[in-house]
């Protein structure tokens, strides 16, 4: 029988441009008092928003509401950006763009607008990820036909290499604590997912299941760690813990890839490829138990998700 009590008491004040968020604050409330767990429901994704055909698309790097709305252009699409990333503050997105004729990682500035260029590099610059501390980004650095992990930091822009093989090494994510690091590499003959110490020591497979993984993303509660696999020509988003145990699936797709955790990493975005010529990408979003998969209205094709931190 339900206690029929009040379980929460809260005022809010706001405009009313602002009720949007106020419901959302609303419902962070009502989830942490019905499951002890904070919300998610007042954050923003960062994605890639993409009009044209397949062959001309032009990319822009977007800003939205978590449930798909208040959609705001951060670039106007004259050159290509991928892999948007927020700063733990949420006041800022890394991202390589290809504005300057070669692939190089910036720093936007939500608030302004500015965008500052991180260091010019010999070669390829892509991946790019905060640490936990927002001190430092972590990024993958190609020297022909191999690539290496990084770090910057962001005050003194000193770079410290992490990784050093003949192979690829790159999607390198923070564990929330900032101690380890899990990345993709095929330094084993296939894309497969690694773990390692914050300074690159103990570097150690972690995926030994059947197809490639990529794109590894440690969650903030630090206990699973999120990935993409290949398999017999189908396209998982899956989850396993930092030592490789317990796999499993979230969301099978003709192409699905990019998972993002939700601030309280309860749920996971990611972006899924439809079939056909003039059909593209679009972002659905799945919670850990596999159940509750649905897709996030947006007005174009969107790839390319990233899930902020609670808004403040």
């Amino acid at each position: 029988m339900l206690a029929q009590k009040q379980i929460a008491g809260v005022q809010f004040f706001a405009s009313t441009e602002n009720w949007r968020r106020i419901a959302h604050q609303i419902s962070d409330t009502i989830y942490q008092q019905l499951t002890g767990e904070k919300g998610y429901f007042d954050s923003s994704i960062v994605f890639i928003d993409e009009t044209g055909p397949k062959t001309n698309r032009v990319k822009r790097l977007s800003i939205m509401d978590q449930d798909g709305y208040n959609v705001r252009n951060l670039t106007n699409g004259d050159s290509l950006v991928l892999t948007p990333r927020f700063n733990p503050a949420a006041s800022e997105v890394a991202y390589m763009s290809y504005a300057d004729g070669e692939p190089r990682v910036y720093l936007l500035n939500l608030e302004t607008r500015q965008r500052e260029l991180i260091g010019k590099f010999p070669g390829m610059t892509f991946s790019p990820r905060f640490s936990p501390d927002g001190q430092k980004i972590i990024m993958s650095l190609q020297s022909g036909a191999n690539a290496n992990l990084y770090t910057l930091d962001l005050k003194s822009l000193t770079k410290t290499r992490l990784t050093s093989t003949a192979a690829i090494d790159t999607g390198p994510s923070f564990s929330p604590d900032g101690r380890r690091i899990t990345f993709e590499s095929d330094r084993g003959g296939s894309q497969q997912i690694y773990v390692m110490n914050a300074d690159g020591t103990d570097q150690q497979r972690i995926s030994f299941g059947k197809g490639r993984y990529s794109t590894p993303v440690w969650s903030p509660r630090g206990d699973w760690i999120a990935f993409t696999k290949l398999t017999q020509g189908q396209f998982v988003i899956g989850i396993m813990r930092a030592d490789g145990s317990g796999e499993r699936v979230l969301s099978v797709g003709y192409h699905n890839e990019g998972p993002t955790w939700s601030p309280n990493g309860r749920v996971i975005m990611f972006f899924r490829e439809a079939r056909g010529e003039n059909n593209g990408p679009s972002l659905w979003s799945v919670d850990l138990t596999g159940r509750n998969e649905r897709k996030v209205k947006t007005p174009n094709f969107a790839s390319d998700p990233a899930w902020s931190p609670l808004n403040k």
